[in-house]
């Protein structure tokens, strides 16, 4: 019988396959070891924390939490579950930020977490069979915020706005367009006299800001002649940048709740 299990030390990835098992079974695996478990009710946990997980990732990274996730399977279905700051990046750059969880899908899934300064942990992902059917240093510290941008409220505000699908984890998301970004401004925020081209003007001095400076955004600056297509993919860039850097998080939302909201 197959049952929750250490994979060994001499499995150094799950790319290329799995060992025999029964359909359903999840494989996890990151630097600092993984684990194996059936189709059963379970909660498999992962993060920087050793002691207290299953599988750890992000060992001696202060920016990766003790408790960063949570594989949980009712007995026949695997889901994900973000429980730590910084988002889980799929593959083709999908997040999965906090609060938020996803199913994973049979085959391989490979799974990433940004830290700062450009470092990235991989914890590897490998669910066998058919389609669902219904250094350690520092890992007992407090977690460390990542480097986030400076952003002023209201800043903040109308960034929120543009990124609420994201903020939501809408599928294939894009910014909200400057007529609803100004439309739902005026009525969380009625006190000021809001329009498209106020709200595009306060976000093309965030991209301009963010920039430059020591820790710049590539892809966010527009150039002169460059129409509004292109001027949106910059904005759905500087999205990304925040929220791979938790500046914007799903708690974000609560801006929007209005008066009538």
């Amino acid at each position: 019988m197959f049952v929750p299990q250490m994979l060994p030390a001499s499995m150094r990835s799950l790319a290329g396959g799995v060992p025999p098992a029964p359909p359903g079974t999840l494989f996890a695996l990151a630097a600092g070891g993984g684990f194996a478990v059936p189709p059963r009710t379970f909660t498999l946990h992962f993060g920087r924390e050793r002691d207290d997980v299953h599988v750890a990732v992000g060992v001696g990274d202060p920016h990766v939490s003790r408790l960063h996730g949570v594989l949980t399977c009712d007995g026949s279905e695997w889901w994900i579950a973000n429980r730590g700051r910084l988002p889980i990046r799929f593959p083709g750059d999908a997040l999965l930020l906090s609060g938020h969880e996803s199913p994973v899908e049979p085959g391989y899934t490979p799974l990433f977490i940004d830290s700062s300064k450009g470092r990235t942990h991989l914890l590897e992902l490998h669910l066998v069979g058919a389609p669902r059917t219904g250094p350690d240093a520092g890992q007992h510290a407090r977690t460390s915020p990542p480097d986030v941008y400076d952003l002023s409220p209201v800043e903040r505000l109308v960034l929120t706005v543009l990124a609420q699908r994201y903020l939501r984890q809408e599928r294939h998301p894009q910014p909200v367009s400057w007529k609803q970004v100004a439309d739902d401004l005026t009525r969380v925020a009625a006190g000021r006299e809001w329009t498209p081209k106020t709200a595009a003007h306060i976000v093309g001095a965030v991209r301009e800001r963010l920039s430059g400076g020591s820790d710049p955004i590539a892809g966010i600056r527009r150039e002169d002649g460059v129409g509004e297509p292109v001027g949106n993919t910059l904005n759905h860039n500087l999205i990304l940048a925040l929220l791979r850097t938790t500046t914007l998080m799903p708690e974000d939302l609560r801006l929007l709740d209005g008066d009538d909201g």
